[in-house]
């Protein structure tokens, strides 16, 4: 088939049958050739626009807790394993995570994430989770989202009932390349995790890191995996390689290769909320605004966990000369 003819196809079978791409689907429209990139992106945005309109959900995210983690993630620099610039922390005072909160919410997003960097958490750290969640939630009004790794099921439902409304857990990559990033746990612990967080009744935020060495057939299988959890949301992180981690040497993914892929997500997952996250800024360069007309729907404003992001005031720019509105797209509002 010409990319026209592939385009076309793929187009009826989302927007007209309403159907989902398959794995071969998707497989051909990754093989596009780079000049029919930006048709794939124009594609991508007809079908958010259609699935999920014109809106933006902006979030604010806050490391409570940094580096000293006992897991070995290869690209991670807060791994208590690697030689890194990053030095552990305790966690940070309610009143530093309130303060926060509120700088997020004057700049008018609706979202807002406590990021620890842990295995999972014990009793005292879910306890006090929920007590800065419901002072958040009181004073800003904004909807408080958690990642503190590995969960149980009753850990899932103490934060499910105590109003944490959304969590965080990646994937991160396919099931069959995991084990080539990660060693001391498992692709298997964060799915079960993820489940958890649905049976619970928390939304999922369930993210990937491309550029990890991964290639087209682990990217495509990992969109399989990903639907089978139904996401409400799914960051999309490029490699920003930090020194002193295994991968600290990779090269960073190619901007149009970044909008190939942005494109196909949104493709493959047309309802999703599709969020700007870590790596966008080096990866994409001047090309951020092609990316919120190629499927991104969402945006992480400020600065990462452990790398930093541009001005929010720029991020707030760029929506306003793209004239996309501010909005919530919580699935449980």
């Amino acid at each position: 088939m010409t990319p026209r003819t592939l385009l076309a196809a793929a187009g009826h079978a989302v927007l007209d049958q309403g159907r989902d791409l398959d794995a071969g689907e998707l497989a051909e429209l990754a093989a596009l050739a780079d000049e029919a990139v930006p048709s794939l992106a124009a594609l991508a945005h007809e079908v958010r626009l259609a699935r999920c309109g014109p809106a933006v959900e902006v979030e604010g995210i806050l490391s409570a807790k940094t580096g000293g983690c006992p897991e070995d993630c290869h690209f991670c620099s807060q791994s208590g394993r690697f030689e890194t610039s990053v030095r552990p922390t305790g966690l940070l005072d309610l009143e530093d995570v309130l303060a926060a909160a509120r700088e997020t919410a004057r700049l008018g997003a609706s979202e807002f994430c406590i990021v620890m960097a842990l295995r999972g958490p014990s009793d005292a750290v879910v306890d006090r989770v929920l007590e800065a969640t419901a002072l958040i939630r009181a004073e800003t009004g904004l909807n408080v989202a958690a990642s503190l790794g590995i969960l149980d099921r009753g850990q899932a439902r103490r934060l499910a009932e105590g109003g944490v409304h959304r969590y965080n857990h990646n994937l991160e990559t396919a099931r069959s390349f995991f084990p080539r990033v990660v060693t001391t746990h498992t692709w298997e612990e964060r799915f079960e995790t993820c489940r958890l967080v649905v049976e619970t009744g928390m939304e999922l935020c369930c993210g990937v890191l491309l550029g990890m060495g991964e290639g087209d057939a682990e990217r495509v299988e990992l969109l399989g995996q990903l639907r089978e959890l139904a996401p409400a949301e799914v960051p999309v992180n490029f490699l920003n390689p930090r020194p002193g981690t295994p991968l600290g040497d990779r090269p960073l993914v190619e901007p149009m290769e970044a909008i190939r892929w942005i494109s196909l997500f949104r493709l493959a997952l047309p309802g999703t909320i599709l969020r700007y996250a870590g790596g966008r800024e080096v990866t994409l360069r001047e090309l951020q605004a092609l990316g919120l007309t190629a499927g991104i729907n969402a945006l992480i404003i400020g600065n990462y966990l452990t790398t930093l992001g541009r001005d929010p005031h720029e991020d707030l720019r760029m929506l306003a000369d793209l004239r996309m509105p501010i909005g919530v797209l919580s699935k449980a509002l």
